[in-house]
């Protein structure tokens, strides 16, 4: 019987009992658990519950319907004035199931009246970064009137309606209960004044030319439209404050345009009356031009100048019809240069058309019809054939909009025709951008109104796709993954899936961040195979039809074959970043399987270690062993890193108890290296790691952003080298957008940078430096021959 030692027992009793008395004390205590948030939770406890009109795939389901609004316009400009007059007749088709009561119809002009919700929410501008010229917007602003007179809402018959404007809406109150499936027809008489530019800015204005005394219109959100009625929102008549764009139904235009006869009409749709409003040498032009190789001038430079000086009295009328479009927008001035050419796009001729006063020149005859065509090739490439037989660019005092067919684009060359690398650039992106928008939202028609990112987002992703194309390194301002770094260090931000009247860093949240988000998706998630197919599935199963967030998410999935929930969460629904550090690195080693290998490497090892301060200052001091030698034992000789003949009894017992396949691994020469990443960011992410070795060579290891999935703050990764690993890099290619590289290598190394004490200027012009330089060495030339002939040498 083994006899404990009573003390023991005692301890151990206390121990107990101690235990006891504490669980006693602290029964309330919460008991501390695992309480990180599951990132790879799945979506379906926020997106919508599918239905027979969305499906769980991301598809339209078999119940899916849309309402159709068929428009026929008759709209007049008031050169004189700046003021449009129209007149509307709406054919409204009911295609959902239920029964409607009244209608919905956007007064978007309303905007502009001074008593607007947009006038009264807008809050206090920063008066010590204020201009001049922003002074005179802010007094205009408030004394400006632009919004519209409805004269008239009358039915079939010619009887009113009776009708509520609520702001930038309108109720139409129906005489009988509009039954699904049936169609009613109303019109709308209306007017309002067109806002200068240089007085109060807007998506629609004209532009006044002091110097010809005229003026170039661009006309948007100009008539009356119809609220969409969908089944998830049902009604959509949500304010116009001014952010947040539109959502709108598809359906047939007959626009009749009335302006003065000198003008030039650029316009949604297809031109009805060419005979009555084009001159023959204009018609004889297009007619070459649908048949060359590059863009010819319809209306030339020279012409265009002398229209400016012209004053017609009488007015002439342009006929545009535009089929299944969501909107419809028009421009008109007498001072536009138009070049065209016809453009095959995958089968389909499509018209490419530029317009652009003198004061654009030479930069929109180089590059505007160009880029238009680019944009086609690239964006039905990875979307869609472009379905339309128009693609229309104009130059104007809107920066930049867009609408089915013709967009409005504003970057103009200096008044001496020579233009900065910003400039060029800048028409060339915001000429793709714009165009680009006919594809999303103009056809896969998202709801600008409650999500921008749906199609600011997308449509900046594929103009970042496009850019590329154009030609090696362009200058891509969203895309790529370290351009998005500072905004996503910012701490002023809210998640992509906020409403477009409630973001924070508009540019950045709706544009950047979604485009690059959808770059990483394509490049380091699935791989370019996989998105563009899903991508191109998505917009395929949505075209001339109303996605939803939800349906852009599981139609990525369910095309690709990759569960993305974790990434829509975090990159859609949060504001976390992307910062993974290497925090550590050990290393092991398999002993040889050589006792006296092994027991020489151990003592190399131990007689490599540093020699503590404290152990080279203790070899100074008097020892009593030198004093009293018999003290000396036998582990005083003995190195306990010896090889025994006990050692060698036991290890030899243990080879003999191996089984034949384990014995070959003892002595391999594998390293076992064990990294520890730690997730500082939030957001989960691949490790993609960049490995070099000893030798010299190096590799590429890719690990799924599922290595988060049980711990998303740190986790540990095994690898195996047959040679010593010298560097490890996390991120090489700069793929992740990771906000902090100087924690990304192992062993850490220094940042370097470098800082300069002036600014440069954005805006450079070399081209007009060069411009004056050569002007001036043509001046000094001029001025050495006139001294050469005063002299009278070397010139007769």
């Amino acid at each position: 019987m083994q006899i404990r030692n009573p003390a023991s027992v005692f301890v151990a009793a206390a121990v107990i009992v101690a235990s006891v008395a504490i669980a006693a004390d602290h029964d309330d205590d919460a008991i501390e658990k695992f309480d990180q948030i599951d990132k790879f939770r799945q979506l379906e406890e926020i997106l919508p519950t599918p239905n027979a009109y969305r499906t769980a795939s991301g598809a339209p389901g078999h119940g899916y319907w849309q309402q159709r609004a068929d428009y026929e316009i008759d709209v007049e400009i008031d050169d004189d004035n700046q003021r449009l007059t129209g007149h509307e007749t709406i054919h409204y088709f009911n295609n959902s199931p239920d029964t409607l009561r009244y209608l919905w119809v956007q007064l978007d002009a309303n905007l502009y009246a001074p008593d607007s919700d947009a006038a009264l929410i807008s809050t206090a501008p920063r008066f010590e970064k204020m201009r001049p010229r922003d002074i005179k917007r802010l007094l205009k602003r408030a004394e400006f009137d632009g919004s519209a007179t409805i004269e008239r809402v009358v039915d079939a018959d010619g009887d009113d309606l009776p009708h509520t404007i609520v702001k930038t809406m309108m109720r139409i109150d129906l005489p009988e209960p509009l039954a699904a499936g049936a169609t009613t027809t109303f019109s709308i008489d209306w007017s309002y004044t067109i806002n200068r530019s240089d007085e109060v800015r807007g998506r629609t204005a004209c532009e006044y030319f002091e110097d010809d005394d005229n003026f170039l219109y661009e006309i948007a959100q100009w008539f009356p439209r119809m609220a969409p009625y969908n089944d998830v929102r049902g009604w959509h008549n949500k304010q116009f404050l001014g952010r947040g764009e539109f959502s709108l139904e598809f359906g047939n235009y007959l626009v009749r345009i009335t302006v003065p006869a000198d003008h030039v009409v650029a316009s949604t749709g297809v031109l009805q009356n060419p005979d009555d409003v084009l001159t023959p040498r204009q018609r004889e032009r297009l007619e070459i031009a649908s048949r060359t190789d590059k863009p010819v001038f319809i209306v030339t430079p020279d012409e265009a100048k002398m229209n400016e000086s012209s004053r017609s009295g009488d007015t002439r009328t342009w006929v545009y019809a535009a089929e299944n479009v969501r909107d419809f927008a028009f421009a008109t001035s007498r001072k536009f240069i138009w070049d065209a050419m016809l453009h095959d796009v995958e089968g389909n001729p499509v018209w490419a058309m530029s317009y652009y006063p003198n004061e654009g020149e030479p930069l929109w005859s180089r590059y505007s019809t160009h880029a238009i065509m680019h944009t086609l090739d690239v964006y039905s490439k990875y979307t869609f054939t472009y379905p339309y037989p128009v693609a229309i660019s104009v130059n104007g005092p809107v920066g930049g909009m867009e609408y089915p067919m013709i967009c409005f684009n504003g970057p103009r060359p200096e008044e001496d025709g020579t233009y900065s690398k910003r400039t060029k650039y800048g028409l060339i992106s915001v000429i793709i951008h714009e165009v680009g928008h006919n594809y999303f939202p103009m056809i896969v028609n998202s709801d600008e109104r409650q999500w921008t990112w749906m199609d600011e987002g997308l449509n900046t992703f594929v103009q970042y796709l496009t850019e590329q194309e154009w030609e090696e390194e362009y200058p891509s301002r969203r895309g790529e993954p370290r351009n998005i770094v500072g905004y996503m260090r910012s701490t002023n931000q809210v998640p992509i899936m906020t409403n477009s009247e409630s973001l924070l860093q508009f540019g950045s949240n709706a544009y950047a961040k979604p485009a690059t988000a959808l770059n990483i998706l394509r490049e380091t998630i699935l791989g370019r195979e996989l998105f563009d197919f899903a991508f191109k599935e998505y917009a395929r199963r949505w075209q001339f039809k109303a996605p939803m967030p939800a349906d852009l998410f599981r139609s990525m999935e369910d095309a690709s074959g990759i569960d993305l929930d974790w990434f829509w969460r975090g990159w859609f629904y949060t504001t976390d970043h992307t910062d993974i550090a290497i925090e550590g690195v050990k290393v092991y080693e398999m002993k040889t399987g050589d006792l006296d290998e092994d027991s020489a490497i151990s003592k190399a090892e131990r007689d490599d270690e540093p020699e503590s301060l404290s152990e080279r200052r203790n070899r100074a001091l008097a020892k009593r062993t030198e004093r009293f030698p018999e003290l000396l034992d036998f582990y005083n000789e003995f190195d306990e890193l010896d090889v025994t003949k006990d050692d060698r009894r036991r290890f030899q017992r243990f080879l003999d108890r191996l089984e034949d396949d384990d014995a070959e691994y003892l002595g391999r020469e594998e390293r076992f290296y064990v990294v520890d990443f730690r997730n500082k960011g939030g957001l989960v992410m691949p490790l993609i790691l960049a490995i070099e070795y000893e030798s010299g060579r190096t590799e590429e290891l890719r690990i799924p952003a599922e290595i988060w999935r049980k711990d998303n703050e740190r986790v540990s990764k095994l690898l195996l080298a047959n040679e010593p690993i010298v560097r490890i890099e996390l991120d090489p290619h700069l793929e992740t957008a990771d906000i902090d590289l100087s924690n990304n290598t192992w062993p850490p190394e220094p940042v370097e940078s470098r800082f300069r004490l002036y600014k440069d200027r954005k805006d450079k012009n070399p081209m007009q430096e060069l411009e004056q330089k050569l002007e001036d060495d043509v001046a000094l030339d001029d001025e050495d021959e006139e001294e050469q002939k005063r002299k009278g040498d070397g010139w007769r």
